[in-house]
């Protein structure tokens, strides 16, 4: 009865994802692709499509705990939430670092990791390179001493226990209600519903964006996307197999309250195929990339986008293997990916989400920036000097201290 009930999760997750990974090829979204378009030609129209999604599934995510469909708190726990969004250890540091890191390798390879599976489906063999290190470097962090060695052991000295000031979680209605001395969940309700719906009076106050219907539909489905993998794990059923998860003979690894995250699924497929194909290692998040993978195949298929590309160059192969390697380390140590973090979690108001996605917001922005200095200036431009003139560009430092001229 429990196998069942997990089976049918998986068929219902694998059904939501492999819509997205349609509607993501369809209409091409990818929150690198709007970090690029932002910061280099100055169009916010695909920035705003990511933003309506993390909205679409913050208004969603709270309706549905207002009306008890879905428990919301067990986002708080480590034995319930895959990843803890809303642990009351706010790891600040590792939530910083863990973002510029995925920031930087996403914009080296060109895509996130939600953006890998969708053009591994079409036919992208060189995304075949950066989903098999992102593995990598996802096994290493999550299943080897690797992350406790190079990261925890000095990030985590300075982690805030919030139960110390009587807080249990770190998402944003938690903190205000604690502040305000107001009841916690009504807080969370009241707080979710105002920014939800005044993010979307911003976002549709222009009448360009209105009629922007291509990126509203990308948006709107995305988020909706992410609110129903919220219901499948942490509503009903989510709810009585956690109830029910002692009595399994084997217990699938990390089940639990969970939504859309997309390095999550290269970490467990690393682990399925290192353990000789057990089947506790065919999880929720690992079933979700793959109907994003699908998706993406039979959306290329019928609209016969479908082809096969590799490398141009050894460079070309370096720069995705440093990708993918970068964003499996970088994806667990912040706990999340653009849409992990910048979907998934900011529709449950943590604090750490917002954090994980301004820091690989930034870590792409500057990226970007340093490589087209790199470009322009070729042989004067070196990595101190192009990152200087591009954290003067950013405004993180001041102009007189670039080294370059802007371009």
């Amino acid at each position: 009865m429990e196998l069942e009930l997990y089976q049918n999760m998986l068929m219902l997750i694998f059904a939501t994802t492999f819509i997205m990974g349609w509607v993501v090829s369809k209409t091409d979204f990818c929150t690198m692709g709007a970090v690029s378009d932002w910061v280099n030609m100055g169009s916010t129209a695909r920035f705003k499509s990511w933003m309506l999604a993390a909205v679409s599934a913050l208004f969603l995510v709270t309706l549905l705990t207002y009306t008890e469909l879905i428990d919301s708190s067990l986002t708080q726990s480590n034995d319930t939430a895959s990843p803890p969004y809303n642990t009351p250890t706010f790891a600040w540091l590792r939530y910083l670092i863990g973002g510029l890191i995925f920031g930087i390798g996403m914009t080296i390879g060109s895509g996130c990791g939600n953006k890998t599976l969708v053009r591994i489906g079409a036919g992208n063999l060189k995304s075949v390179i950066i989903f098999a290190m992102m593995a990598f470097g996802a096994y290493l962090m999550m299943f080897t001493d690797f992350m406790y060695t190079f990261f925890l052991q000095w990030t985590s000295v300075l982690d805030v226990d919030l139960t110390e000031y009587d807080i249990n979680s770190q998402d944003l209605g938690a903190l205000t209600a604690h502040i305000i001395q107001t009841d916690v969940l009504n807080t969370k309700l009241i707080l979710g519903f105002v920014i939800s719906i005044a993010a979307l009076l911003y976002l549709f106050r222009t009448e360009e964006f209105r009629k922007d219907k291509h990126n509203i539909f990308a948006g709107i489905t995305i988020g909706i996307c992410v609110a129903i993998a919220w219901y499948i794990s942490s509503g009903p059923m989510g709810q009585e197999l956690l109830e029910e998860a002692e009595m399994m003979d084997e217990i699938p690894y990390a089940i639990g309250a969970q939504s859309l995250t997309f390095v999550a699924p290269s970490g467990h497929f690393s682990a399925l195929v290192s353990s000789t194909f057990d089947t506790t290692y065919i999880t929720f998040a690992l079933i979700a990339g793959l109907g994003v993978l699908v998706g993406s195949f039979f959306y290329a298929i019928l609209n016969q986008s479908f082809r096969l590309e590799w490398f141009s160059s050894i460079s070309d192969l370096i720069n995705h293997i440093v990708s993918g390697l970068l964003m499996g380390i970088g994806g667990v140590l912040g706990m999340g990916c653009t849409i992990g973090q910048g979907v998934t979690g900011v529709s449950t108001l943590s604090l750490g989400s917002l954090i994980v996605l301004g820091s690989i917001v930034f870590g792409s922005a500057l990226t970007m920036k340093i490589r087209y200095y790199q470009l322009v200036y070729e042989d004067e431009a070196n990595l101190y000097t192009a990152t200087m003139a591009s954290l003067a560009d950013l405004k993180c430092i001041p102009n007189k201290w670039r080294c370059l001229d802007r371009v």
